[in-house]
């Protein structure tokens, strides 16, 4: 592995273990999982930053909802007020009822299922400001919570059992935001193809004063024909400058 492998392994873990704290590590706990790194103090305050936007907070806890929008608190309120009730156990009952889930009981499943409504929006608040909407993060963390319910049975006792189900809802929105992440990439790169290849024609086109082929745009250019052709097509066919009925 490399070091640089290393280091993302260690601050995902890292990430993990402060989502486990409630999105929370000290700067001991920081200190200690880099230990082995030897890194820079200015490393370090890259790490610390980093977390900080990731909404982690170092030392104590942030306030989440100081990242929600309003439309958010709004659709938080509204969500809470619609659930309203359906988790009210004791910590006595619980236990009973997740005993039960992981036998394979359904109504005790379904029953869990009502009484974690309650804690996926909790969790998702965690996530709240990394570029995704509250609501899609409880969306994502309540399938997972369908899911799971029916998936404790190798758990040994129901403290593990319901420590699988926080992970599984956990697990399912940070999926999501790696996902979003992604596709925002991806979006980023396709714009700045079709960007370029739209530079090129308007410069091109402007110099002969009429619109060029891809042959002649790939010459003077230097890109690709195909590479051209592709930015064309992503452009929905609006690229101007350039003789498309060659």
């Amino acid at each position: 592995m490399s070091r640089e492998q290393e280091f993302a392994k260690i601050l995902e873990d890292v990430k993990a273990l402060a989502r486990g704290q409630g999105n929370m590590v000290t700067e001991a706990q920081v200190m200690d999982a880099f230990a082995g790194l030897s890194l820079s103090g200015e490393q370090m305050q890259m790490v610390y930053d980093y977390l900080l936007q990731s909404k982690i907070g170092i030392g104590q806890h942030l306030d989440p909802e100081e990242y929600l929008t309003e439309k958010e608190m709004d659709y938080l309120e509204e969500y809470l007020s619609e659930i309203e009730g359906l988790g009210d156990v004791t910590e006595g009952e619980k236990e009973a009822i997740t005993l039960s889930a992981m036998a394979g009981d359904a109504d005790a499943q379904t029953r869990l299922t009502e009484i974690y409504l309650k804690e996926v929006p909790q969790i998702a608040k965690l996530y709240a400001g990394q570029g995704v909407y509250l609501e899609d993060l409880i969306g994502e963390g309540n399938v997972a919570l369908a899911i799971g319910v029916s998936m404790l049975g190798s758990q040994e006792s129901a403290q593990e059992a319901l420590g699988l189900l926080g992970k599984m809802i956990m697990d399912a929105m940070e999926s999501h935001i790696r996902e979003n992440t992604d596709a925002k990439k991806l979006d980023a790169k396709v714009a700045d193809k079709v960007n370029l290849v739209a530079d090129k024609a308007r410069e091109l086109s402007e110099e002969l004063r009429r619109n060029v082929t891809v042959q002649e745009l790939a010459e003077e250019s230097g890109l690709s024909e195909n590479a051209i052709r592709d930015a064309i097509r992503m452009s929905g066919f609006k690229i101007e400058g350039i003789d498309l009925n060659e």
